[in-house]
């Protein structure tokens, strides 16, 4: 048995069905040891791409996606979409190539300090260094990935250390376990009474979950203490913060709140560093959190402030249960009137209707895709960066999505609805992009033929850059844009047919129904090029 093999074992007994990959050179080892295996190889057309789909898979399984890429350019490639992973605390585990141990410091091929590299942008990074562990180092990883706060995990897997032979049963046995790796940390009782005397007597007491917070069994936790208690609690996933358009007039709530517990929450830009004009500046802050690292950072920064605060390390999904139990029912006033405004649009909004032959609004384009989404129960949107998604988030309503996080990223869209597929082959599954968007990932729809991996990608094509146009029209004035446009003739739809999807063109409202029905009916990849308007991202207040 070679350490190759060793590691497709661990991959297939941990129960890893797919991985996302990209060749190269010190992995195809790795690529031979699957070959008879139930390890399905997903063969992407760039780094990064791999990741995001991973990345996908993650945050809507709960369990780690899994990547595997090449060593040194290859590993720089997949950078930034650790990133984006790490900061919408996504379980994911990559595995890099690596220059051979042998060969370490001698100016080898593509030698570069990977782990050093990686940990900047990972929960943990660390080079195999021995062909007999390689079970262990898979399981270690996987653990980590979804341990605490999730996140994604580096490995680096030198050429040697995957070809050398294991004798007979000298694999090294793996001993620890998730709960050896990560112990969950239980707050105590006291800690748990302060909390709930604090919630309890708040007048309009508020508590903020983080990206993590938003799905599974964490966002189950989060609506239940809410329900038994009365509590207002909202997840947060955004790059806009409390400006999230998928979270309606949330600011105009947030800045009355007395008490604002996050619960795995960092105290970040998103929440304006628990100081800004949208928070109360008599609020009283608590914390509760897995991450010593975000625990630290609330102690220092709210007593700089001067706040009254609480921050306790534990686990927030058990603190959420015992405190669900441990508050005393509030007026569900204060709840209703969160709800309200987080559920509210501007009534505008359903007026809106682009005049033939005009590019159409974004509400419109929205308006469709939320028609197509309806008609399935079992239905995903993925939404990019900049000002159509934004739109996006502000509209489209579905049990399951995935955006860019907090991270602002732009171009993870296209691979993003690919894992999403891989992940629920079943669900009606929407991307909304941008045409700048759409630069940065579209070779990934031959990925998708490939495989067999279905999505229909909304391209709302406004020929520029819109989140720059806008702030350059802002703050400097229509008499110096620059930089931002693009063409206008580009055919999006067109690159999909080419690559083996199914394209179309939409330059009226009334076309884009029967189009998504279309491409729903295609069985294949799908793009749907839509003109429209240059819409900057709604910024929602009810005085609108």
């Amino acid at each position: 048995m070679r350490g190759a093999d060793l590691l497709v074992k661990a991959l297939t007994d941990a129960g890893v069905t797919k991985v996302f990959a990209l060749s190269g050179n010190q992995i195809m080892s790795v690529f031979d040891a699957g070959i008879g295996t139930e390890l399905q190889l997903i063969h992407t057309r760039h780094e990064a791409a791999a990741v995001h789909m991973a990345d996908a898979w993650g945050r809507l399984t709960g369990r780690p996606g899994v990547a595997l890429i090449t060593a040194g350019p290859g590993l720089a490639n997949a950078l930034s979409a650790l990133y984006v992973a790490r900061l919408a605390e996504s379980p994911l585990v990559l595995l890099s190539g690596h220059t051979p141990v042998s060969q370490l410091g001698l100016g080898a091929f593509q030698e570069m300090p990977q782990a050093e590299l990686a940990a900047h942008v990972t929960k943990a990074s660390w080079m195999a260094s021995d062909g007999a562990q390689l079970g262990h180092d898979i399981e270690r990883a996987m653990a980590i990935a979804v341990s605490g706060r999730p996140g994604p995990v580096q490995v680096s897997l030198p050429a040697d250390v995957l070809e050398s032979e294991i004798l007979g049963d000298s694999a090294d046995p793996i001993s620890e376990t998730l709960d050896s790796l990560s112990p969950v940390l239980l707050l105590s009782e006291n800690a748990i009474g302060q909390l709930a005397d604090a919630l309890t007597n708040a007048r309009k007491p508020l508590v903020l979950g983080g990206p993590a917070m938003s799905r599974g069994r964490s966002l189950e936790a989060l609506q239940a203490f809410s329900d038994a208690t009365g509590v207002p609690a909202i997840a947060m996933e955004s790059p806009r913060g409390v400006n999230d358009p998928s979270l309606g007039a949330f600011a105009e709530v947030l800045v009355q709140a007395d008490l604002i517990l996050l619960m795995g929450k960092r105290l970040d830009f998103m929440v304006q560093f628990g100081s800004g004009p949208d928070i109360n500046p008599d609020a009283v802050f608590m914390h509760v959190d897995a991450d010593e690292d975000a625990v630290a950072h609330s102690r220092t920064r709210l007593e700089a402030l001067g706040r009254a605060t609480a921050v306790q390390l534990g686990d927030p999904v058990d603190a959420l249960k015992r405190l669900a139990a441990a508050v005393n029912a509030s007026s569900r006033g204060w709840r209703d009137e969160v709800s309200q405004a987080v559920a509210y649009r501007p009534a505008q909004w359903r007026e809106i209707e682009s005049a033939s032959g005009e590019p159409l609004h974004a509400v419109e384009i929205c308006r469709a895709v939320q028609g197509y989404l309806d008609g399935s129960a079992d239905s995903i949107y993925v939404s990019d960066g900049g000002e159509f998604g934004q739109w996006a988030q502000a509209c489209l309503s579905t049990s399951r999505r995935v955006i860019n996080g907090p991270a602002g990223s732009i171009g993870s869209s296209i691979p993003l609805a690919i894992g999403a597929r891989a992940a629920y082959p079943d669900a009606r599954i929407v991307t909304m992009l941008g045409d700048g968007t759409f630069g940065f990932h579209p070779a990934e729809f031959d990925t998708a033929v490939r495989n067999n991996l279905p999505f229909i990608a909304v391209v709302g094509n406004d020929s520029t850059w819109n989140a720059e146009y806008q702030i350059q029209l802002r703050d400097y004035g229509s008499a110096r844009l620059v930089g931002c446009e693009l063409s206008p003739a580009t055919r999006y739809d067109e690159v999909v047919t080419a690559l083996g999807g199914f394209g179309e063109l939409v330059t009226e409202a009334s076309e884009l129904g029967p189009a998504l029905q279309r491409a729903h009916n295609s069985g294949l990849p799908a793009c749907i090029n839509v003109i429209m308007a240059r819409n900057a991202a709604p910024l929602i207040r009810r005085e609108d």
